[in-house]
């Protein structure tokens, strides 16, 4: 039998991108990327660990922040090439602008606008 990691369609930088929605209302809170050791230890410890593409390391969500995300389901598409996390967000925050979400911005008349609040500053979230 197969390894269920083989079965994942990843690109050729050998990365799937992640789709991580609030498992108890559905709502998209980010989008992000995996590579076969993030996915794996993502299993292992139930938190998400994704694939910085800027840093070129894995990061575990909330390893600064202390804003987790606890993994209650993962699925993946038809095409094994996306794979969707649905998760508890610890704090409620998902993203680093301190939104619940990172897609908080609408479209309207034609101009990008933020239409969730910041729940928290980040520089009261990232003490660099």
């Amino acid at each position: 039998m197969a390894d269920w990691l083989d079965e994942v369609k990843w690109d050729e930088r050998g990365l799937v991108p992640v789709v991580a929605q609030e498992a108890s209302t559905g709502r998209v809170l980010m989008l992000a990327w995996m590579d076969r050791a993030a996915l794996a230890r993502t299993v292992e410890s139930g938190e998400a660990v994704y694939f910085s593409r800027s840093r070129g390391r894995l990061w575990r969500k909330g390893e600064e922040s202390g804003h987790i995300q606890r993994v209650r389901e993962i699925r993946i598409d038809c095409d094994n090439d996306a794979v969707l996390l649905q998760v508890e967000q610890v704090g409620g925050i998902a993203c680093h602008t301190g939104r619940p979400s990172c897609f908080f911005q609408q479209l309207a008349e034609r101009r990008w606008v933020a239409v969730d609040p910041v729940l928290k500053d980040p520089q009261e979230i990232y003490r660099r």
